[in-house]
């Protein structure tokens, strides 16, 4: 039996969270990918937006990179109205409402953050994992830490996502 490195199972914990994403972007126009149940909640599209844009910000911050949204372009390619470096932390009703995007462009951006997390979790030693990323925190946030909560957090969006989807009008889905 192979030993299994903590790298191989956070890379297993963004791996469900790809694969979360895609289940629930499965066949949804875009009406229906900015719906939101109650005219207030947030909408499928800016849920699996934001959880993208957390995992690429805070995976390119522990990697020294620049983000997959600024440096692939993908920025461009949705043009919302909102700033580069937002990520969806703190918005209000009117910014939510304003991330729209189709199925095709959220797995895109998704997949590329993706694969950008698989490449820098390979180069990854697991003596780094202990490393301290953030001293803000009691205690200090290590980088271990930091990607588990990022696979928490997205993991929760995506449950959100896919609860969102079950609300969709009938005949919608």
């Amino acid at each position: 039996m192979s030993e299994t490195s903590a790298t191989d199972v956070l890379q297993d914990g963004f791996d469900r969270v790809r694969q979360a994403v895609e289940r629930v972007l499965d066949g949804l126009t875009e009406e229906q990918l900015t719906h939101r149940a109650g005219g207030s909640a947030n909408s499928i599209a800016w849920l699996v937006w934001h959880l993208t844009r957390v995992q690429d910000d805070h995976v390119a911050d522990l990697a020294g990179t620049a983000q997959v949204w600024t440096g692939e372009g993908w920025a461009e390619r949705f043009a919302l109205p909102l700033p580069a470096e937002d990520t969806g932390y703190g918005h209000d009703s009117g910014q939510v409402a304003a991330v729209a995007a189709t199925a095709e462009e959220l797995l895109g951006y998704h997949r590329a953050v993706h694969e950008r997390t698989r490449a820098y979790l390979s180069g990854v030693p697991n003596a780094d994992l202990a490393d301290v990323v953030d001293e803000a925190w009691d205690p200090p946030v290590t980088r271990v830490v930091r990607l588990v909560s990022v696979i928490e957090d997205d993991l929760q969006h995506a449950g959100q996502a896919a609860f969102a989807r079950g609300l969709l009008p009938r005949g919608r889905v």
